[in-house]
């Protein structure tokens, strides 16, 4: 086996796959990637954890087929390491891979191919949805924030994908906050629902273009497949049950106001300095006319921040985790927000002016307070 290949083309597919190799793992096969040649010149990279597997190639000039596996992250600093524009020479000899590139040389150990675990594609019973690349980056970063990291109500640990009729939703949530957002798709579907796991979406997003170009979504019972540009992600599903969500966005919230995200986002992050740095509390007293952000900390420092508004509503004094509000406030980007309330005591719905397809849920501080150490927060949010 013998390659040429330019660093520049060689690096992008390495970045795009590298990420989730994990460097330690019980089975050292799982540390490598595979790649294989074929005489159209496609040179395919795959990675799998066995959980979610990425695979893509790239074209370059390939003299006969080939498959081999090599070190990942190894392969990948190499690359990354070596000059703008350098061409790369790939070898195998007597069970290792020699990169070449310039007077730098590297002799790299390969596993067998034949003990790669490469996952397949389910094919039976599967839905197909197509939506946008930059659209569903998008909404993907609308909610991604929302999900739990690492909690023992392991389907809190990624996102639910809800196809319903023509309507993709998708929720997050960590107990304490949700966030749901919506997009069209073109062909009807049966209402189903799966949880794709944290690591894939991390994955889906940093891998998605700002393109029109479209993503193919087949959802199976135990898996699904994202199909885009020369990117196939096949990743397994959580095998849980979803909260209900629907009863935790709250309705009749009759007391709101409009703000500029960023006017508002900056006074967050003044306040947000001196709030106590365990429970991160921030008070917000709405009146007429009137908006302040209050936040204090054990050292007996306080911050205080006054913003016009235009509400006519009965006052509320209302305190939430700031890094709650900083998240929305960061990722969704328009220029104004509209915040809802029914008292003191309720949660906070935010939502964009003008569009329905777009919801996040904050519990109050009070309220957050009181339930802290419940493991089924989220069946009783209740937000009210």
């Amino acid at each position: 086996m013998n390659i040429k290949i330019n660093r520049d083309v060689l690096l992008k597919p390495l970045s795009n796959v590298s990420g989730i190799v994990e460097k330690r793992h019980a089975l050292p096969i799982l540390s490598n990637l595979l790649l294989e040649g074929t005489v159209n010149n496609q040179l395919k990279f795959s990675a799998t954890d066995l959980e979610v597997q990425i695979s893509l190639s790239a074209q370059t000039e390939i003299l006969n087929d080939f498959s081999i596996t090599v070190a990942a992250r190894k392969l990948f600093d190499i690359t990354r390491a070596l000059p703008e524009g350098s061409e790369i020479n790939i070898q195998v000899e007597d069970s290792k891979v020699i990169v070449k590139a310039g007077k730098s040389k590297f002799n790299l150990q390969t596993l067998p191919t034949k003990d790669y675990p490469l996952m397949k594609a389910e094919e039976v019973d599967t839905k197909r949805i197509v939506v946008p690349q930059n659209q569903l980056r998008d909404i993907l970063r609308q909610v991604d924030f929302s999900m739990a990291q690492q909690d023992i109500r392991y389907y809190l640990n990624g996102l639910l994908f809800e196809v319903d009729g023509k309507k993709l939703n998708i929720v997050g949530t960590d107990g304490h906050r949700l966030s749901f957002t919506s997009v069209n798709v073109k062909d009807p579907q049966e209402k189903s629902q799966i949880i794709i796991p944290r690591k894939t979406i991390l994955e889906l997003i940093k891998l998605l273009d700002d393109s029109k170009d479209n993503v193919t979504i087949d959802i199976a019972k135990n898996q699904a497949t994202f199909t885009f540009n020369n990117i196939n992600i096949i990743t397994k599903v959580i095998d849980g049950k979803f909260p209900d969500y629907s009863r935790v966005i709250p309705v009749g919230h009759e007391h709101y106001f409009e703000i500029k995200r960023l006017e508002l986002l900056s006074s967050m992050q003044r306040a947000s300095i001196l709030s106590n740095e365990k429970y991160r509390g921030i008070r917000m007293l709405i009146d007429k006319g009137q908006l302040k952000l209050l936040s204090n900390n054990s050292e007996q420092e306080q911050a205080e921040e006054e913003m016009e508004i235009s509400y006519n509503g009965p006052a509320i004094d209302i305190g939430f985790n700031v890094t709650y509000l900083i998240d929305v406030l960061t990722n969704i980007q328009s220029e104004k927000l509209s915040f809802a309330f029914k008292d003191s005591s309720s949660s906070c719905l935010i939502t964009i002016p003008k569009n329905n397809d777009y919801k996040y849920v904050a519990v109050s501080y009070t309220h957050l307070r009181a339930h802290e150490t419940r493991h089924d927060l989220v069946c009783r949010l209740l937000l009210e």
